[in-house]
């Protein structure tokens, strides 16, 4: 049974007539019938009566008409959703991201997104660059925006650098200010707001200390983001975090950059090397590397 036998027999149906339905589907008169005829030895039954040269259903006919205008029904329906996600009307991207890179970048990028197209369903992931890695792998992240070096380089994951960031120094508004620019080993005598295990700016900051020479006081650690700048906010040290998370957290955070050369980190999106992203993650991607500069 085929998609044009259908067509055509529901043609014949609603007109009762095989020229006139000839006439609505767009083929001659004689291959319709053709078409029809084919129909009717795979089921094994007549669908019409052609008595006296009118056109009229047999009890097979009327079983199958329903049947057939839902199968038509659903393939249009089919045919406009496929068409509806390849213009970008519907879908859905799903995007891994670490946290400061969901405060600080992911806000405003997003925001085009969803004014572009607003029938694409957004699903984001916040995790360490080393979970983000492993959820691309099995498949569950259309893309991803890591920091570079990876924890566990992967052949099978292709990385394209988005933007290189500078990390600066918070510390509570209420609080003396820090010495300006603050130098790497003025942070010996500092107490220090640490993130958890696993987070990008923890190793970040931790080998710079020690690349200084000393091991870092912490008076608090094991921290997400937003817990971090708050420990902050309360006078309990200062943090090491990135200039666009700082950019963002308000007039009771003092913002102070670091001595030259400073510490940066470089930023990628990856994706899986052996799949193309769909449709609406390449469009996602593509404002993303619209991104692409020194912060």
């Amino acid at each position: 049974m085929q998609f044009q036998q259908l067509l055509y027999f529901v043609a014949v149906a609603e007109t009762r007539h095989f020229t006139r339905a000839a006439e609505r589907v767009h083929v001659s008169q004689p291959s319709l019938s053709q078409q029809i005829k084919a129909l009717e030895q795979e089921l094994g039954a007549e669908l019409f009566s052609r008595a006296r040269g009118n056109i009229t259903l047999t009890d097979a006919g009327e079983a199958l008409l329903p049947l057939a205008r839902r199968i038509l029904a659903d393939t249009e329906t089919a045919r406009l959703e496929v068409q509806e996600l390849a213009q970008l009307k519907r879908g859905r991207v799903r995007l891994g991201a670490t946290p400061s890179l969901c405060t600080g970048l992911l806000p405003d990028v997003l925001r085009s997104f969803h004014d572009l197209h607003p029938g694409i369903e957004l699903l984001i992931e916040e995790g360490g660059s080393h979970d983000l890695v492993r959820e691309l792998a099995r498949g569950a992240l259309d893309l991803a925006l890591v920091v570079l070096p990876l924890p566990t380089p992967s052949p099978a994951l292709t990385t394209v650098e988005l933007l290189r960031e500078d990390l600066v120094v918070v510390s509570a508004a209420s609080e003396p200010a820090p010495r300006r620019p603050v130098r790497i080993k003025d942070l010996r005598d500092q107490p220090l707001v640490m993130f958890r295990h696993g987070y990008d700016l923890r190793e970040l900051t931790v080998a710079a200390c020690r690349a200084e020479g000393f091991e870092p006081t912490f008076t608090v650690e094991g921290g997400e983001l937003d817990a971090v700048l708050g420990f902050v906010r309360a006078g309990l040290g200062l943090a090491v975090v990135p200039a666009m998370v700082a950019g963002r957290a308000g007039r009771d955070l003092r913002v102070t950059a670091l001595a030259r050369p400073g510490l940066r980190r470089t930023i990628a999106l990856a994706h899986r090397s052996d799949v193309a992203p769909p449709r609406a993650a390449r469009e996602l991607q593509r404002l993303l590397m619209a991104t692409r500069r020194r912060v």
